[in-house]
């Protein structure tokens, strides 16, 4: 072998050396960095939910501050969500080591009285996505409880509602009316492959929710589920079948109002078809004309009631001074949102009904 081949394999040597010396090193490098990035990363957090103006102190902050405050953030006086706490600790709603009770209900009620998601309540509150998302659901289940207890019916129904006694534009023709029933629409979230049933005449998906509703206000019967394609005289029907619901029969004369689109049968009065009805309508087309018109007019007018204001509802509206929520509405008798739509006509013995409708029709045509 002579010297030139020597030199060669020699710098071949050197060069390969020197090849994987900055291979070895690169790989050193690339380790070196995903041990940083790992520990920067995942052994050392920086606190997402660290504020000190928060959680508990956010709550107290609220409760001794103004009283537009607590309403504007949980939808009702201070003293109503000082109550409601105590209300859910008789239903065993406890505080935790890192959540008292009054955040709990306090996160609950700003979900619910402003639609925000997980993420805007975490911040608020400073508490965990797992955390906000068990508590709810807590909270969700006492709810129950109290919709057992807030949302019930009157134990008989022979008193005359104070509002058609006090208010000579109803005694006269409507004293035996002892509640207003209606449906509403409440919007729902759902995979697409089960949308369909629950798709409305506009578009979106919701459940069909049908109450009952007293002259004062308060709800005394909710049936929720069905979906919101579904027919309001068929669900109407069906609580009426279902004695599980213990659905509150009226006894003797007395009877219910009902939207057009339930069937006019014993115990349940629906307006006339074919005629105006809705207030809206009277304000821009002129005052009723004939009798079967100023029936639907005074009956509009006095079902609009179970229109302008659920379990937490009902708490509200028993326990606070003045809501500001329901007032505006509540100095409106005549007050009707929009309409929703009516379904289907049964085949169903409406004669002794229509008898009393059209008995009213010619006393109001009288007073």
């Amino acid at each position: 072998m002579d010297i030139d081949s020597e030199e060669e394999i020699e710098e071949h040597i050197v060069e390969q050396a020197i090849r994987d010396e900055i291979e070895f090193n690169e790989v050193v490098l690339s380790v070196a960095r995903a041990t940083v990035y790992h520990h920067n990363n995942f052994l050392i957090k920086k606190p997402c939910t660290n504020s000190p103006r928060t959680r508990w102190m956010f709550i107290m902050e609220i409760l001794n501050g103004n009283d537009r405050r607590c309403h504007e953030h949980f939808r009702m006086e201070k003293h109503v969500f000082v109550k409601l706490c105590d209300r859910f600790r008789c239903y065993r709603l406890t505080s935790t080591e890192g959540v008292r009770l009054e955040e709990v209900v306090g996160m609950f009620l700003m979900i619910l009285g402003h639609g925000v998601g997980n993420i805007i309540i975490q911040e608020k509150f400073q508490h965990s996505s797992e955390t906000m998302s068990r508590q709810f659901g807590i909270v969700l289940e006492k709810m129950t409880m109290l919709a057992l207890d807030e949302i019930r019916p009157p134990r008989e129904f022979s008193e005359v509602p104070h509002y058609i006694r006090s208010n000579p534009k109803y005694w006269t023709c409507f004293k035996d009316c002892i509640r207003a029933i209606d449906g509403t629409h409440v919007r729902v979230s759902l995979p697409v492959d089960e949308q369909i049933p629950y798709i409305r005449r506009k578009g979106f998906p919701s459940q069909n929710i049908m109450v009952m509703c007293g002259f004062d206000m308060l709800f005394t019967f909710v049936w929720l589920g069905w979906e919101g394609s579904a027919h309001d005289a068929h669900k109407f029907l069906e609580a009426l079948r279902n004695t599980e619901l213990k659905f509150p029969i009226p006894l003797d004369d007395k009877y219910y109002l009902v939207d057009a689109g339930y069937p006019n049968m014993k115990g349940y009065l629906a307006s006339y078809k074919g005629e105006r009805y809705h207030l809206p309508i009277f304000c821009t087309s002129g005052e009723p004309t004939g009798s079967r018109e100023t029936i639907n007019y005074v009956y509009s007018s006095l079902r609009s009631v179970i229109e302008r204001y659920f379990a937490l509802h009902n708490f509200i509206r028993r326990d606070a001074i003045a809501d500001v929520e329901f007032e505006s509405y509540n100095e409106d008798e005549d007050y009707m949102p929009k309409d929703e739509e009516s379904f289907m006509n049964l085949t169903i013995d409406e004669s002794e009904m229509g008898v009393v409708r059209d008995k009213i029709a010619r006393e109001l045509m009288i007073v």
